[in-house]
């Protein structure tokens, strides 16, 4: 929805903003880093919205990017992980964090949350590891298929973009990767610079 944001709360952690839709003003619930993307109070806005729907509650949460709020809908699918647990994943990492902590196994990462322990965030990367890399879209971009360019550029452009990178950040890490080195680099060898370069 576009809309006025007319007031916010706990804005340190996940907490709410107030916006105003035609006069009408909607209670959110958002993650911290929605809070701060939202920006000042009075400011014009977009915002993804999910609506939560029990038998004695109405809940709509709000989303700076539809990227997070799939991730959120993916998130919520693991037993364990609600609405806070997963507002407070959402406010201490963002996407592509969560993206590459998933796709390499780093629970450690995920557990640095709000209410998530060492169990649940295993039981998350488990849950969703393989889901990380098909979903390189959501990151921020369509993934771009290992065969668009052979041999191993183009595996390691897919490697890449499966940990979140977007493709033309990962194409032009590889290619820069691929001009240090020079032919006849190993996958590994490409992967390994590429990634350095994508840091910086």
């Amino acid at each position: 929805m576009i809309a006025k944001l007319t007031g916010k709360l706990d804005s340190s952690g996940a907490g709410h903003a107030v916006i105003d839709v035609g006069g009408v003003g909607y209670l959110v619930e958002a993650s911290a880093r929605t809070l701060d993307a939202l920006g000042r109070v009075g400011s014009d806005v977009t915002i993804h919205t999910e609506m939560l729907v029990g038998e004695d509650f109405l809940r709509l949460l709000g989303f700076a990017r539809a990227e997070e709020r799939d991730w959120f809908r993916l998130l919520t699918h693991v037993q364990g992980v609600g609405t806070k647990v997963a507002l407070a994943i959402l406010s201490a990492l963002e996407v592509g964090e969560l993206q590459r902590a998933l796709a390499s196994g780093d629970s450690a990462m995920i557990a640095r949350a709000n209410g998530v322990g060492p169990k649940l965030a295993q039981r998350i990367t488990h849950e969703l590891k393989d889901k990380a890399g098909a979903l390189g879209g959501i990151a921020g971009g369509a993934s771009i298929p290992g065969t668009a360019i052979a041999g191993p550029l183009g595996d390691a452009v897919a490697a890449l973009t499966s940990l979140g990178f977007k493709p033309g950040e990962a194409s032009a890490a590889v290619a820069a990767a691929n001009e240090e080195l020079g032919a006849g680099a190993s996958l590994d060898a490409l992967v390994r610079v590429a990634l350095k370069k994508a840091a910086k």
